[in-house]
């Protein structure tokens, strides 16, 4: 895929500022995104909006850093890195105020410049850890 590097470019602005307008530009309307601890996934960019959603209900000042990707065919495999403060419930753990850097591996599915897939490991166990809601 030519252009992931754009394409990738313009899905973090729009994870970073979970914009309707770049959802709707780069989320297929029958995309399935693949969550951990859903049984089911999330489709379309009503879909992806909803779990920025969540992650910003917990770290309203989430953002993520794409540090490397692997390309081949429409297929992409991202690493980041979320940074953010705990200031909202999340997973059912109140605001601790801490501060979270925590690596996630995406793997994204490309179409025609849309996303139609999407499978996302977070590293959530760092996360609770980071929070205090796990043992180190």
């Amino acid at each position: 895929m030519k252009d992931s590097k754009r394409l990738m470019e313009r899905f973090v602005e729009f994870i970073n500022t979970a914009s309707e307008k770049l959802a709707e530009e780069l989320i297929s309307p029958k995309a399935m995104f693949h969550v951990p601890g859903r049984p089911e996934p999330v489709t379309g960019p009503a879909g992806y909006l909803e779990i920025i959603g969540m992650m910003r209900g917990g770290f309203p000042d989430i953002q993520w850093t794409l540090e490397e990707t692997i390309t081949e065919g429409g297929n992409v495999a991202a690493r980041f890195t979320m940074r953010g403060t705990h200031q909202g419930s999340f997973f059912g753990v109140p605001p601790t105020g801490k501060k979270i850097a925590v690596q996630a591996m995406n793997f994204y599915h490309w179409s025609n410049g849309q996303i139609v897939g999407e499978r996302g490991q977070p590293d959530l166990l760092g996360l609770l850890q980071q929070i205090g809601a796990a043992p180190m």
